[in-house]
């Protein structure tokens, strides 16, 4: 996998950071650096450790299941980008609370819950033996810059932007499991 299928993955990552970002960019609160800042940086992080995680849960079996990694790798794709896609058709968006969510346990729920998808990948980077420290530091960086820019943003786009951010981000995901798929059947 060369550097830009693994920036597009990055991105496709990032999609839930920036769009979760830019409904806490539009909420009352106002957006300060330190506001911008924390967001940032634990939505960075937390894609950055997931992905580590996935590895090494994936690193862990895959001489067992080099026979059909690729298989799999496009299922975890698949499957993450169609739930993206379907939060994104659906309206399913997280509700800021009235309380500060760049903040305590709030700020946690965010960043878990916008870094499960990668956990999936970071497994499916593993099965395609990644350098899963490059790979995770680019979806952390990546992921901080979009959560940064999200939020700065936030004040002037609109939900359904970032709606079709997440669809957009979804799809990605399902493009690039096909490239592995389609990669490994035929060569």
């Amino acid at each position: 996998m060369n550097f830009w299928w693994l920036f597009t993955l990055a991105v496709s990552l990032a999609m839930d950071c920036f769009a979760v970002s830019l409904g806490i960019g539009s909420s009352p609160l106002s957006i300060t650096f330190r506001r911008v800042s924390r967001i940032a940086f634990h939505f960075g992080f937390f894609q950055f450790a997931m992905s580590c995680l996935g590895w090494l849960l994936g690193s862990s079996v895959v001489n067992f299941i080099s026979g059909f990694d690729h298989w799999l790798a496009f299922a975890l794709l698949a499957w993450v980008g169609i739930h993206m896609i379907h939060e994104g058709l659906s309206g399913e968006r997280q509700v800021v609370e009235s309380e500060d969510p760049t903040r305590g346990r709030t700020l946690i729920m965010l960043s878990l819950a916008t870094s499960i998808d990668s956990l999936g990948v970071g497994l499916s980077l593993a099965l395609l033996q990644i350098n899963i420290f490059t790979a995770s530091l680019l979806i952390g960086l990546v992921s901080l810059v979009f959560s940064a820019v999200g939020m700065r943003l936030g004040n002037s786009l609109s939900e359904k932007f970032g709606e079709r951010m997440e669809i957009a981000g979804g799809i990605l995901l399902l493009l690039i499991g096909l490239r592995i798929l389609v990669t490994h059947l035929m060569g």
